[in-house]
């Protein structure tokens, strides 16, 4: 009891120094609420997006390779890179493994229609292929679709960028919903019948042996959505084929009906989920010995997991650098103080120990001194921290988020899936946004780390202290007193 009174006393005593002492460890403490407050946060925010992200896996083409192979199959100086097609019935196949627990299908293809009109129909087609087609052995010009038909894909409903006006969602083969535009601009109502065409290829040896053949859709509008999706990608082409409005949307099922083996010309692709992220390599050569062609990538959508966890993984590592280089400075000034205090206190212990208190109770009482203060600081710090950490934690993701922004867009490049031999990116044309703001929360794990930095501080200005003490002996400090 007598250590602890002592100890208050000492620290009313010593004002001028303690508060200096304590001002240290308060921006410490604050800096360690702040930090860990954010550090544990994004940590959890980041463990579950990194198992969503890493579990998903997709199969696109290697654009290095492709090139590669186009260049040892040109000939006469042309080179066409055109990706190998992964036949539908081999996406079922690669979802039959024992490394996954879901697996997600989708198609699309161009579509052209005699009985409805197209939004910006004056802007023409698109969606083909470029350069003079054999079909049937007569060289034609090639089709621009004016629809295009996409099947399973309906990520923009749960996005909250269409929602259904009227109608259902198409369930059985054969049925589609419209965009509210589209319907109003030809008069279709919900229950109506609408033809469209399309063309497959049967890809010979040669581009000049690729054959033609017509393929029919009859679909019933079994619902009509609105669309608030842009019309156009930015910096895309702008014609009726790339016009949101005019997307035919429908089940994997109804695009994928008329495909047949040689077949090309519907853009297949799959997301398979794995139980565990660990397994994907697992999973990737399982693919590759089911005859999947090794021009392909298997991989998982990095590109919207750093647009998302980025921002988030970059806030945590600022929070835990600035936090580190706080505790080293403030623990170099803490030493430092706590050296100057008992240089100047040598003869007061020096009393203490020769009126027989041992060294133990003495380095007790300094350490006792140093405890005060700093739970003083832990509760003053712990209140405050959580008022500041809020602020700085939106401050901080702002500028990641912008530069993580401009990174994927620096690196954001042509791979992915095909389509009549043109290239799409269903990774890297992302629609994932960002996490533009996190929730700050003191949990009892952060509390609990906080009470141990503190402690730790105290402990180590009390090691500084009680190393100094134990160096002399009674009558020597009092000696260099006199």
């Amino acid at each position: 009891m007598y250590i602890l009174q002592n100890a208050f006393h000492n620290i009313l005593r010593n004002r001028g120094r303690n508060i200096l002492l304590g001002a240290i460890i308060f921006v410490i403490i604050i800096a360690s609420v702040v930090a860990l407050m954010i550090n544990n946060t994004t940590k959890g925010i980041i463990d579950d997006y990194k198992s969503r992200f890493s579990s998903a896996v997709t199969i696109i083409p290697n654009m290095e390779r492709m090139r590669d192979e186009a260049m040892k199959n040109s000939s006469g100086g042309r080179m066409r890179i055109m990706a190998p097609v992964i036949p539908s019935e081999q996406y079922v196949e690669f979802g039959n493994s024992d490394y996954l627990y879901d697996a997600v299908y989708r198609a699309s293809t161009g579509l052209n229609s005699d009985n409805i009109m197209a939004i910006d129909a004056k802007l023409g087609g698109g969606g083909s292929t470029t350069g003079t087609i054999v079909s049937g052995g007569t060289m034609s010009t090639p089709t621009s679709y004016m629809f295009s038909l996409q099947g399973n894909r309906f990520e923009d409903f749960d996005e909250g960028l269409r929602d259904l006006a009227e109608g259902s969602m198409p369930k059985n083969p054969n049925q589609c919903i419209i965009s509210s535009d589209l319907a109003e601009l030809n008069g279709i109502s919900v229950g109506d019948t609408i033809s469209f065409t399309s063309e497959l290829a049967y890809k010979g040896e040669t581009f000049a042996d690729t054959t033609y053949t017509e393929t029919y859709y009859e679909l019933t509008v079994v619902g009509i959505y609105y669309d608030a999706t842009d019309e156009y990608n930015p910096g895309g082409q702008q014609n009726a084929y790339t016009n949101r409005r005019n997307e035919i949307l429908t089940n994997y099922e109804t695009v994928v009906a008329e495909m047949q083996p040689g077949l090309s010309g519907i853009n297949i692709t799959a997301t398979y989920y794995v139980e565990n992220p660990d397994r994907i390599d697992a999973f990737a050569e399982e693919l590759y010995a089911k005859g999947l062609d090794p021009i392909f990538d298997v991989t998982t959508d990095e590109t919207s997991y750093n647009k998302i966890v980025g921002p988030v993984e970059g806030l945590k590592n600022i929070s835990i650098s600035f936090m580190i280089i706080v505790m080293i400075f403030g623990g170099i000034i803490i030493a430092l103080l706590s050296s100057i205090a008992i240089r100047e206190r040598k003869y007061e212990i020096g009393v203490l120990r020769a009126m027989g208190m041992k060294k133990y109770k003495v380095a007790l009482g300094l350490w006792s001194e140093i405890l005060i203060i700093t739970c003083l600081c832990l509760a003053l710090g712990l209140g405050i921290g959580m008022l500041v950490a809020q602020p700085i934690t939106n401050l901080l993701l702002a500028q990641q988020i912008e530069a993580a922004e401009s990174v994927v867009a620096s690196t954001t490049g042509l791979s992915g899936g095909m389509m009549m031999g043109s290239v799409v990116n269903p990774v890297t044309n992302s629609s994932a946004q960002p996490l533009e703001n996190i929730d700050i929360a003191l949990g009892l794990n952060t509390i609990f780390e906080i009470i141990g930095i503190a402690l730790l501080l105290a402990s180590f200005a009390g090691l500084v202290s009680i190393s100094k003490i134990t160096k002399y002996e009674p009558i020597k400090i009092l000696m260099e007193r006199s």
